[in-house]
């Protein structure tokens, strides 16, 4: 990977703790769970054992991820972003023009995503769309339901 990660101090305490949980609980829950497919005998038909190195295998390329992630991040503290454009970690309130309805989305890097939330990552289409963007600027994303119409509104914290 390899490339700069913008994030909110939030945001990179949740991957660090993550990744500090992955390589002391994880790995050890990991290392019980082959120990004991192990002690079961045979290997080449041991589906338990197979199971356990497969996780092992997902469990080292998410900290590999993480460690990258981190390695990479740049801490971006909100009081110091320039509200004159969208940003990555700024709150932008856009008005869906077909459907006539405002909704509020704060743009994040992909490992803060969580439309739940409100937090939609800068890559994703509407993300793209909207960096770069001023107070009353139009754009058009196209999404799997069509084409939406926005207008940006509001840029705040």
């Amino acid at each position: 990977m390899s490339n700069i990660q913008y994030l909110s101090q939030e945001g990179y305490d949740r991957l660090d703790a993550e990744l500090r949980d992955l390589k002391t609980r994880g790995r050890k829950e990991i290392a019980e769970e082959i120990a004991e497919a192990r002690a079961k005998g045979d290997l080449s038909e041991n589906a338990e054992y197979d199971a356990a190195k497969e996780a092992q295998g997902h469990m080292e390329t998410r900290i590999t991820q993480l460690e990258d992630i981190l390695a990479n991040a740049r801490i971006i503290d909100a009081k110091d972003l320039d509200l004159s454009k969208v940003r990555v970690l700024t709150t932008v309130t856009i008005l869906n023009k077909k459907m006539n309805k405002e909704m509020k989305y704060t743009l994040v890097s992909p490992n803060e995503a969580d439309f739940a939330k409100g937090k939609i990552s800068v890559e994703s289409p509407i993300g793209q769309a909207l960096i770069g963007k001023e107070i009353g600027d139009a754009v058009e994303v196209k999404v799997p339901a069509g084409l939406l119409e926005l207008e940006i509104k509001k840029i705040e914290i």
